[in-house]
């Protein structure tokens, strides 16, 4: 390797490891007409930290692309992936996002994540009454198990938690499938959808089906064919848990729907929908308030959607009326 490529992968650890240190949660690399800004997002803000000349910001990040197995030579559409490193005797996997803006220059942003880290479900829920219906709702032996919220609410976050009480207090074994896999963690056997090798969704699941597991983890519902996958996993007698962009539970019932996903298949393999915030506690701390439905609520929920009705939820349990009760939304804190 010459000194040039030994300075550009020199200088793109180096922006790793100034972003770790600075507990930064994103990085962000912003083309401009002269050059790149630098930023990095932590506690929901987002701070510009440097600038690069623009010829050095395009070979680091072919470089990032090259560690994420993405294609160096395609700048026109959008591309995403990652890697892991080992950075200060610590696992990171590093999720890389790329979008073309004009002049065929890349804006890219990267996602820090710290292996194996795990949130306990009592951290996580600031009222206990949540972490037990949370944990009912994974004794179920199947049926889907959806967590719902915006970009940036800690879906993920909570989704590891609930997989990780599976496997150690419950004692099953989990299988995830994820595009792309963002954060490994050793009690899990993670599958990596790859469309260009044809592990795609359903090739994944009917492979996961064929090896015994208890529970099956479905990063995120996006599209038509991830959705009908958890459908079908579902009632094929598997607990599903997966995530969903909505604004709340009712919201995620027509999401679904938008998705192919008929009223009567929602109403045989729903058996938990959790919306959840991120929100700064009164105290200074960080934490999430939730909006559960599940048994006899959630059953009038989708019987009414059948009938055309509309049931509502209690206003104490609505999301908007506990985020406004227990704190300021703080987005992008974990997940």
């Amino acid at each position: 390797m010459d000194k040039r490529n030994n300075l550009i992968e020199t200088k793109c650890f180096e922006l790793l490891e100034r972003a770790i240190a600075n507990e930064a949660t994103d990085i962000h690399l912003v083309p401009l007409r002269d050059r790149y800004d630098v930023c990095f997002k932590k506690n929901s803000r987002l701070e510009r930290t440097g600038s690069f000349p623009p010829q050095l910001a395009a070979r680091m990040i072919s470089f990032y692309k090259f560690l994420s197995s993405l294609d160096i030579s395609d700048k026109r559409k959008p591309q995403s992936g990652s890697f892991h490193k080992k950075i200060q005797d610590e696992n990171f996997s590093f999720r890389v996002s790329t979008i073309p803006s004009i002049q065929l220059k890349e804006s890219v942003v990267i996602r820090l994540q710290k292996h194996d880290k795990i949130m306990p479900l009592n951290q996580l829920c600031i009222e206990p009454q949540w972490e037990k219906k949370l944990r009912r709702a994974t004794e179920e032996q199947q049926g889907l198990i959806i967590v719902t919220g915006p970009t940036g609410s800690g879906k993920t976050t909570t989704i590891y938690s609930l997989t990780a009480h599976c496997v150690n207090l419950l004692e099953r074994h989990v299988i995830s499938l994820e595009d792309p896999v963002e954060n490994n963690h050793s009690h899990l056997l993670q599958i990596q959808v790859n469309e260009r090798s044809g592990m795609t969704y359903a090739a994944g699941l009917k492979a996961i089906l064929r090896h015994s597991p208890d529970v099956i983890m479905i990063g995120e519902i996006r599209d038509s064919e991830t959705a009908k996958t958890a459908v079908a996993a579902a009632l094929t007698g598997h607990l599903v848990l997966t995530t969903v962009h909505a604004k709340d539970p009712e919201g995620c019932f027509y999401r679904l729907m938008d998705f192919g996903i008929t009223p009567e298949e929602l109403r045989q393999t729903i058996v938990c929908i959790s919306a959840q915030r991120l929100i700064q506690k009164k105290n200074g701390g960080t934490g999430a308030v939730f909006e559960i439905v599940q048994g006899d609520l959630l059953d009038a929920i989708s019987e009414g959607i059948i009938k055309g009705e509309r049931v509502a939820v209690p206003r104490e349990m609505k999301i908007e009326h506990l985020r406004k009760k227990y704190g300021i939304q703080k987005e992008n804190s974990y997940g």
